[in-house]
């Protein structure tokens, strides 16, 4: 009954085993969303984020309204709120 039981398995792994690439591919896809997440949402980033758009309104390059957006949305990080309310007239 064992030597069905590993012939199985040995089946198993043998059919499986093209699809190893997929199953590396979705686990480096995970292990990428998981720095993603920790930087945009890590206080530092978020610090920069603000210190960039601070930067760019005072050279005209954005709009006050744009520079509030740009707040809202990277403080929302921090909160978890999307940003997206309807005070800035957003979503």
């Amino acid at each position: 009954m064992e030597k069905g039981g590993t012939d199985v398995g040995l089946v198993t792994a043998i059919l499986g085993l093209p699809l190893a690439p997929v199953r590396g591919v979705v686990s480096l896809a995970e292990v990428i969303r998981e720095q993603v997440d920790r930087e945009l949402y890590d206080p530092a980033s978020v610090r920069r984020e603000l210190e960039a758009a601070e930067e760019a309104r005072a050279q005209g390059e954005i709009t006050a309204e744009e520079e509030a957006e740009i707040q809202q949305r990277a403080l929302g990080r921090l909160t978890g709120h999307d940003g997206g309310d309807a005070t800035t007239g957003g979503g």
